[in-house]
């Protein structure tokens, strides 16, 4: 078991709407099958004086702010005082949480964003979890499918855990914050408050208060 990779020791589920979602399961991936159908029924539950809907099972806080050119499909909740930047593409299956940021060009699928996340910059985020407060610097992606196509496994050191999936992105912890350009390879699980070094491709599991250098160098914060 990968203890220090659990839901619990990675985010605060007090910090987003879809924490139901969670109960029950050990590591936060175990949630990505399951995203469409918790949206659906959870926007059926949300105050119509808070939240507006619009067909196709999206449901859009009133104080939330949407560029009229970002591509919104659903099912889809944003969250209150979230802000969904031009040309943002929301392909479905996604919570975007209260005072997040989803910016120019980034592309959602799959995935929750707890609050006060930032995709602000050319970003690609598909089927993964971000932490309250992550930040992800411009150009910085979740890829989310292996070359070879087969099922991705999470490493760390001499564990594995078979996730029985093909597509699974990353895993980011509270407060996460991932250099520009920065690849996030399938099955990457970060730790709280953890700093990644700008251009970096990340692979596996990266401690909680640390900065991830390169593979060989990743040292504790101080």
């Amino acid at each position: 078991m990968l203890k220090d990779f659990t839901i619990e020791n990675l985010l605060d589920l007090k910090e987003t709407i879809a924490a139901e979602l969670f109960l029950g399961k050990t590591y936060p991936w175990e949630v990505l099958p399951e995203i469409g159908d918790f949206i659906c029924r959870l926007g059926q539950t949300l105050n119509p004086e808070e939240y507006e809907y619009r067909e196709g099972d999206i449901w859009i806080a009133k104080s939330a702010k949407v560029a009229p050119t970002a591509c919104l499909n659903g099912p889809l909740i944003i969250g209150k005082d979230a802000e969904v930047r031009h040309c943002a593409f929301i392909r479905g299956k996604a919570i975007v949480g209260e005072g997040a940021v989803v910016g120019n060009s980034t592309e959602l699928k799959n995935c929750v964003l707890f609050n006060k996340v930032q995709v602000p910059h050319y970003n690609y985020v598909g089927d993964s979890v971000l932490g309250y407060r992550a930040h992800m610097g411009a150009g910085s992606i979740c890829s989310n499918v292996k070359s070879d196509k087969k099922n991705v496994v999470v490493k760390e050191k001499d564990e594995t855990v078979q996730t029985g999936m093909k597509k699974f992105g990353a895993m980011l912890g509270d407060c996460v914050e991932v250099g520009c350009g920065s690849v996030l390879n399938p099955g990457t699980v970060i730790g709280r408050n953890t700093n990644i070094y700008p251009l970096s491709p990340v692979r596996g599991c990266v401690p909680a208060d640390s900065i991830y250098k390169n593979a060989n160098e990743i040292v504790a914060k101080n």
